[in-house]
């Protein structure tokens, strides 16, 4: 028994979802997104909740009925609230801007970094040190700041590069004479 998957996805006010097929739609304030679920579950919007169900006892049917629940409960979310992913850069002479729609990242390489931020998704850097991965899709956001990590993952020496805020780098010692 899916311990996610049991629970019903609340609607807030200014939310609606319409379902069509396996295809469930919410509109909120800050858009549409839809999510296609797959034949192993249903899924059911009544009134102001909507529930998923597995179609089975199958192992399948059981692993789709908690995932799908929680994309739902994502595209609620997103659509009201929306996801946000902050990074943080740390090495000296390290530092981030926006120009229009590209992130210039300076990360001690020979070259700058010119990240193109794709449609769906805000990048804003506050700080020359701080950047902000903003949007409603929450996969979207995720592997935007995950590609930007990717430019120079944190070392575990100094502690050098791009991280979230918040990680943990676990540090090692360096080199003994």
């Amino acid at each position: 028994m899916s311990r996610i998957g049991k629970q019903p996805v609340e609607l807030p006010s200014g939310v609606s979802a319409s379902l069509s097929g396996q295809t469930i739609e919410v509109k909120g304030p800050k858009g549409t997104l839809s999510f296609t679920a797959t034949d192993d579950v249903n899924i059911t919007v009544d009134g102001n909740t909507v529930n998923v169900d597995p179609r089975g006892t199958s192992k399948r049917a059981r692993q789709q009925w908690g995932m799908s629940r929680t994309m739902v409960a994502n595209l609620v979310q997103g659509v009201t609230d929306g996801f946000k992913k902050e990074l943080e850069i740390q090495g000296v002479g390290y530092r981030a801007q926006m120009q229009g729609n590209t992130l210039k990242l300076n990360l001690g390489l020979s070259h700058d970094v010119d990240f193109e931020v794709p449609q769906g998704v805000t990048v804003t850097c506050p700080k020359p040190t701080q950047i902000v991965v903003e949007g409603t899709d929450s996969q979207q956001v995720g592997q935007v700041a995950a590609n930007i990590r990717e430019w120079r993952s944190p070392e575990p020496y100094k502690g050098k590069g791009i991280r979230y805020v918040g990680e943990f780098i676990f540090r090692k010692e360096g080199k003994k004479k």
